[in-house]
């Protein structure tokens, strides 16, 4: 385990109303609605933001918008290097609370 994976991990149990999950494969932050929060994903930080903490993020040096597939990049999910540790709480919280307010996950069933 990376120290960036241990220091995800850690953050994890202190960020109030997340609890472990998946997400791609890889550890994640999820909210009581099921929607993950923030993703470990390559010794960064995944989060979904939106408006000016989402310009900001991505302009962060390194940072950039989060591609699981390449030339696919999810629209306002951000990932941000571990060199920013100091603020992957701060982002993490803020991507909790984008996620809370979407819609609770529905089986699609015909």
């Amino acid at each position: 385990m990376s120290n960036a994976e241990i220091f995800f991990t850690e953050l994890s149990k202190n960020i109030s109303g997340v609890k472990p999950g998946k997400m791609f494969g890889a550890a994640c932050m999820k909210t009581p609605n099921g929607k993950s929060a923030a993703m470990f994903w390559k010794d960064n930080i995944v989060v979904k933001l939106r408006g000016a903490d989402l310009d900001e993020a991505v302009h962060l040096s390194g940072a950039k918008l989060f591609e699981p597939m390449e030339g696919r990049p999810m629209k306002e999910w951000v990932q941000i290097p571990f060199k920013y540790k100091d603020k992957w709480k701060d982002y993490a919280i803020l991507s909790r609370d984008v996620v809370k307010m979407d819609k609770k996950k529905t089986s699609k069933k015909k």
